[in-house]
């Protein structure tokens, strides 16, 4: 054996090296090259934002170590798991054999701490691919890399592999916890919180009540507020070796866990020569959106001795990362102007019914016929209208050009492979998925179920699978397949190009479709990781697979893999105030709900009470929640009182069981109705979070019982707010709240 030339991790900051071992077959050309690398899942304290952060990384290193082979070599990765929790490694876009996929209980049993784990694979293609955890949150820790395979006869050419991602100092898991409980604090951070008092003054309020009268929260583009965004793990990389007319060819790959960007570049044209590995007839453009999980081959010159910005901008326009190209003096790369929410909410507002699904108004989008931004962000850099624009019939939209004049911008419709992609002839079988989610409580889903909800889909060799997705979210879905390439068809024909992840934009319609050739089970879902994780996604599974051997106990396995879409997120909020103390605790995951809550006074006149409730969301977009639970509570007063409907009020002295119905009003009201084991009825309204300005929040109650609330709440941090209410029984407070 011998030892590879370290040439190719030169760009990575290591902790500790990575062993890279090639067996030497030059004597004997009938066999192939076997090369053997070594990875080490170990702790480590990393500090991209000014603050330590302790995670686990491949190597030490975040990114991992980019691992480079040639096509027809065998990938020998021993992976060491030298952590106390278990991993995966999957490896993303190979076909490969089922059982090293790398997706835990489904395909490959985890690793767990102390163990080692072996892969090895034939590598029957060529092209830029990366891997990564699929194990819960650890992709959005560092648990990534890329994974470059040269072609066995290739024109040399100076390359480089760039790898863009993005990075929070918070957990993964707070992350995912915050998602799921509706807290807009990411929108504080982003400023993009589109509240009330920003309507009035912008000239939006009118679509602002629109808006949430069809009960939709405010926009984002993206849900995460960043810390930083990274290119091979820095802000900033530079390749200095260049001069004036020298091309480079560039492994662009987007690991991100949730991040969709832009690449510009300053010194020209972007040529496309591959996209998801496989080669596509060459495009240039002049700006293009990565999506992510996706990767791309672009080819740049270099015009002159100067040193130019190839930049990454997050789709939100929030930040961006830079590779610097050649040396000499800076020449930057255009820098995109903010985004126009509240254009993106009138546009939202047009396109959404009552129910909260889509109007596509009869409208049949594919192939990326509209650029994301410059449609639902309506920025207006030129001022002559775009004749004939697919947007200018929604009313009340007035479309212009928002590019200069001849900018190009890649969309699939532009790549054409350059060899013939047919299937064999062969019955279809036809799948039709309907993406689907739901904002406000952050679930997502296809046909309105998760994975857990579902049943495998049956496939098998002899037929070619044909799948026609509808994106009926708000949201873009990157749609990764394992283990197989798909056709998209684009317009191209026979020569559709190949890819492994598809960008479907909202209410667009795209068509895939494939040969089934391998065997076992493998996973097709959203690769936006907080997706994924709430459960966008099905299983295909081969008909009369043989067993898998990395499976030992498949039932056992399946239930794990449903274990990430049924996940419990908690929810807390307390109230300390001068009249009291009250707050409420909430655990609930994608149906089920159980909430108690409680409010108690500084004398026997204020009293105390407590509520709980346990119910299962219904409905498309889960407006509705009935439940049971129980209601005990207790004041001093002269009692005497009726409620509204004439029955004698016990809201002061109460200890008894009740069942009802929660449903989301417009405006974002929720209506409770219930009735008591008394017979005693009630009705309530309440509106909580309600976006006066970016930090400062009304909330309301007001019942059948003639009890009525309401309050004010000035955000401070993430956990953190000053508070104050008026309460029919507490009366005047005011304090603090502690929120989770």
């Amino acid at each position: 054996m011998i030892l590879a030339s370290a040439m190719a991790h030169a760009q990575h900051n290591m902790h500790a090296s990575v062993r890279h071992d090639t067996v030497d077959n030059s004597a004997n050309p009938g066999k192939v090259n076997t090369v053997v690398y070594h990875l080490y899942i170990t702790d480590t304290i990393v500090n991209f934002t000014g603050k330590q952060k302790h995670a686990i990384a491949i190597n030490g290193s975040i990114p991992a170590p980019t691992l480079y082979f040639t096509e027809g070599d065998t990938a020998e990765i021993y992976v060491h798991n030298n952590v106390k929790e278990e991993t995966s490694i999957h490896w993303h876009g190979l076909v490969l054999p089922n059982q090293y996929d790398g997706v835990p209980y489904l395909t490959t049993m985890p690793i767990k701490g102390g163990e080692t784990h072996l892969f090895r694979f034939p590598l029957v293609q060529s092209g830029t691919y990366w891997y990564h955890s699929h194990t819960q949150w650890q992709q959005q820790s560092g648990m990534y890399g890329a994974f470059v395979i040269r072609k066995k006869k290739e024109e040399p050419m100076r390359e480089y592999t760039m790898l863009i991602s993005d990075w929070t100092d918070e957990n993964p898991y707070q992350v995912d916890r915050s998602l799921h409980t509706a807290t807009d604090w990411y929108g504080i951070k982003k400023r993009t919180t589109q509240n009330y008092a920003e309507a009035i003054k912008e000239g939006y309020l009118k679509t602002k009540i629109t808006n949430e009268w069809k009960r939709m929260m405010a926009m984002d583009v993206s849900d995460v507020a960043y810390d930083k965004f990274l290119m091979n793990g820095k802000p900033e990389n530079e390749v200095t070796e260049l001069k004036a007319g020298d091309k480079i060819k560039l492994h662009v790959v987007n690991g991100s866990s949730s991040t969709y960007f832009w690449l510009q570049y300053a010194g020209g044209k972007i040529g496309v020569v591959a996209n998801d590995g496989m080669d596509v007839v060459p495009v240039e453009v002049d700006r293009m959106i990565i999506a992510v999980a996706e990767t791309y081959d672009i080819i740049v010159t270099i015009p002159d001795d100067m040193s130019y910005e190839l930049k990454a901008t997050s789709e939100d326009r929030t930040k961006s990362t830079s590779l610097w190209l050649g040396q000499g003096m800076k020449m930057n790369a255009p820098v995109l102007p903010k985004l126009k929410y509240f254009e993106g909410m009138k546009m939202m507002n047009s396109m959404m019914k009552m129910d909260g699904t889509m109007d596509d108004m009869g409208m049949q989008m594919s192939n990326q016929v509209m650029d994301m931004n410059s449609v639902m962000y309506s920025e207006l850099t030129a001022d002559t209208k775009t004749p004939g624009h697919i947007m200018d019939s929604i009313p009340g939209m007035d479309m212009r050009s928002t590019t200069p004049k001849n900018m190009v911008t890649l969309n699939y419709s532009m790549l054409k492979s350059p060899v013939k992609t047919t299937l064999p002839d062969a019955p279809v079988k036809l799948l039709r998925f309907n993406l689907t989610g739901n904002m406000n409580r952050y679930v997502w889903s296809i046909d309105h179920k998760t994975v857990s909800e579902t049943d495998k889909i049956l496939i098998k060799k002899g037929e070619n699978v044909r799948i026609i997705l509808y994106n009926g979210t708000m949201m873009r879905h990157p749609m990764h397949l394992h283990g197989h390439f798909f056709r998209v068809l684009n317009g191209q024909g026979e020569y559709a190009p190949l890819k492994n992840t598809l960008d479907i934009l909202p209410m667009e319609t795209d068509t895939i479709e494939f040969a089934p050739t391998e065997s076992g089970d493998w996973f097709f879902h959203c690769h936006i990781l907080y997706h994924m994780m709430s459960g966008m996604g099905r299983i295909f599974s081969y008909e009369n697979s043989p067993p898998n051997p990395e499976v030992p106990d498949p039932a056992m396995a399946l239930k794990m893999v449903y274990m990430d879409d049924r996940m419990i997120h908690p929810q807390a909020k307390i109230s300390l105030e001068s009249n009291g103390t009250d707050g409420e605790i909430l655990i609930s995951n994608t149906r089920y709900r159980f909430q108690t809550e409680w409010r108690i006074g500084l004398n026997d006149r204020s009293g105390y009470e407590s509520e709980s409730h346990f119910g299962r969301y219904f409905g498309k977009m889960q407006f509705w929640f009935p439940y049971i639970g129980w209601d005990f509570r207790y004041r001093k007063t002269n009692g005497g009182e009726k409620n509204i409907f004439g029955q004698a009020d016990s809201k002061d002295n109460r200890k008894v069981f009740c069942a009802g119905v929660q449903y989301m009003l417009p405006m974002l009201v929720i209506a409770d109705a219930r009735v008591d084991m008394d017979g005693k009825l009630r009705f309530q309204l309440s509106r909580e979070d309600l976006a006066v300005t970016s930090r400062l929040r009304f909330n309301f109650m007001v019942n059948t019982d003639r009890e009525y609330m309401v309050g004010f709440r000035y955000v401070i941090t993430k956990y953190f707010s000053l508070s104050t209410h008026y309460d029919s029984d507490m009366k005047l407070g005011a304090g603090i709240t502690l929120n989770y």
